[in-house]
C-alpha cells in the first residue's frame, strides 16, 4: 500500500517531527507499506528515515511577522514559489497514486496549494482515503473558527476528506465543540490520544557519565524546540543556573535549536561562558536520552515537547508562548493537574522566579515523589489500526468483516 504524507511547515520543527513519528511507527507496524513524505520543512533532510520511507522536498516558504508569506531561500516571489509547490504536489499525486493521504493541519495546504491535488484524488482516485491530522489545539476558538469560515475549510473537509484525526483527547480539548464544527464534519473526527515517543533511549546513567556529572549534581535541560522564538526562555534559564548553583550543584544544558538567529545564539553562548557547568548546544542528536537523564526540563509548551515529557514522566517548568498563537498557553491551562509541571509566563519570566521553580522541582525529585502524567498516549497504535483497516480494505476491494471507520472512532473515544 502507498501512503503519501503532506506537511507544509513554515515555522519551527513541530509539524514535521510529529508527522515523522507517525510515519516511522506505521512503517514499523504495517507490512508492505511505502511512505512518501512531501514537505517544505528546511530540516527534513536532517532527520533519519527508514528504508521504505522517502521524501520530496518542496521549496521553502516562511511567514513574516505580519503573517504574510515570503520565500526563505530562492530569489523568487512568493506567488511563483507557491505555484511551483502546487504543481509539484499535483504531479506527485498523479504519479504516485497513493492509497491513503495524510494531510497535516491545513485542509487545502499552505495558500491553498494542495487543493488541485485533492481534486485529482476525488476525480481520478476514488478509492484513495484522505485524512486530516490535527494537533490537540490549533489556536483560540474564536480565532480558529473565524479562520476556518474565511478559508472555507468546512467545505474542503466535506468534499475531500474521509477522516479527521485529532492527536489529543476530547477531555483535554473538544475540537468539535470548541471550534463549532458542524455535525457532518464532527462525524469524521477521531480523537486518537497523544503521540508517545518510542525511539531507543540510552540509560540515564550512561548519559550522565558522558557529561562528567558528579554524584550529587543535578541535570537541568532547557529546550525550545526549533528555537526560533525561544531566546527569552533560554536566556533566563542560563541566568537561573547561576543563581541555583549557589544552592546546590547544577549542570545546565541549553539546546538552542537550529532556527535560533545567529546573533541570539552568540549572546547565549557569551552568557554561558561566564557560568560554571553551563553550556549551549545547537542540537542534540539524542535529545530524548538527554531529556530522560535530566532531573528537570525547562521548555515552552509545544505539542512535541509536552508529549516527550509525558512519555518520560518528567518534571518540568513550562513557559508557553501566547503570541501570535495561543495554542501553547491554552494547552498548559487545560492540562493543569495532569502532569508534574509548573507553568510560568515567558513575558514576565525572571531568573529568580525560574531558579526557585526549578529548585522546588529538584526537591520534589529528591523526595522521590512520583512524576506521573495522566494523558492518553495511544495515538500511534490507533492511527496504525486505522491505516491497517484501509490497507485491508484496499487489498480485498471491500470493507473487512467486523470493521468500520465508525468502529475505530468508537474505540478511540472509549479509550
Amino acid at each position: 500500500m502507498r501512503l503519501m504524507v503532506y506537511s507544509h511547515d513554515t515555522f519551527g520543527l513541530g509539524n514535521i517531527r510529529r508527522m515523522l513519528a507517525i510515519c516511522h511507527h506505521l512503517h514499523a507496524t504495517l507490512d508492505d507499506l511505502s511512505i512518501l513524505i512531501v514537505s517544505g520543512s528546511p530540516m527534513l533532510q536532517s532527520f533519519r528515515v527508514a528504508k521504505g520511507i522517502d521524501y520530496i522536498k518542496l521549496p521553502c516558504l516562511k511567514r513574516a511577522e505580519t503573517g504574510e508569506l515570503g520565500v526563505k531561500f530562492l530569489p523568487m516571489e512568493a506567488d511563483e514559489v507557491i505555484r511551483l509547490r502546487r504543481e509539484l504536489l499535483l504531479s506527485t499525486m498523479v504519479s504516485y497514486r497513493p492509497d491513503v493521504v495524510l494531510v497535516d493541519k491545513k485542509p487545502d495546504g499552505l495558500a491553498g496549494e494542495l487543493e488541485p491535488a485533492l481534486r485529482h484524488v476525488r476525480c481520478s482516485l476514488p478509492e484513495t482515503r484522505v485524512c486530516l491530522v490535527l494537533r490537540d489545539i490549533l489556536d483560540a476558538p474564536e480565532k480558529t473558527a473565524a479562520e476556518w469560515r474565511e478559508r472555507g475549510y468546512n467545505n474542503v473537509l466535506h468534499w475531500y476528506y474521509d477522516q479527521i484525526l485529532v492527536l489529543g483527547s476530547q477531555n483535554v480539548f473538544d475540537v468539535c465543540a470548541e471550534y463549532g464544527l458542524p455535525p457532518a464534519i464532527s462525524r469524521k473526527v477521531m480523537y486518537c490520544g497523544y503521540v508517545a515517543r518510542h525511539e531507543a533511549i540510552e540509560a540515564p546513567e550512561k548519559v550522565r557519565a558522558r557529561l562528567g556529572m558528579g554524584p550529587d549534581e543535578a541535570l537541568v535541560l532547557a529546550t525550545a524546540g526549533g528555537g526560533e522564538d525561544g531566546f527569552t526562555v533560554m536566556q533566563r534559564s542560563l541566568e537561573a543556573a547561576r543563581l541555583m548553583q549557589a544552592k546546590r550543584p547544577v549542570q545546565m544544558i541549553v539546546v538552542a535549536g537550529p532556527e535560533l538567529p545567529a546573533e541570539q545564539r552568540r549572546r547565549l553562548s557569551a552568557t554561558a561562558a561566564g557560568i560554571p557547568r553551563a553550556r549551549v548546544v545547537e542540537f542534540l542528536p539524542d535529545m530524548l536520552s538527554h531529556m530522560h537523564a535530566a532531573d528537570v526540563v525547562i521548555s515552552m509548551g509545544g505539542y512535541n515537547t509536552v508529549c516527550e515529557l509525558a512519555t518520560l514522566h518528567k518534571r518540568a517548568i513550562v513557559a508557553p508562548r501566547s503570541e501570535p498563537v495561543q495554542e501553547q498557553a491554552m494547552r498548559m491551562e487545560r492540562m493543569a493537574g495532569m502532569g508534574p509541571f509548573v507553568a510560568l509566563t515567558p513575558e514576565t519570566l525572571n531568573a529568580q522566579q525560574l531558579a526557585e521553580a526549578v529548585l522546588a522541582q529538584l526537591e520534589a525529585t529528591d523526595r522521590a515523589l512520583r512524576s506521573e502524567w495522566s494523558l492518553d498516549m495511544g495515538a500511534l497504535p490507533r492511527i496504525a489500526r486505522l491505516i491497517g483497516h484501509y490497507q485491508r480494505r484496499s487489498a480485498h476491494g471491500a470493507q473487512p468483516v467486523g470493521e468500520s471507520d465508525s468502529d475505530l472512532r468508537m474505540d478511540a473515544a472509549a479509550s
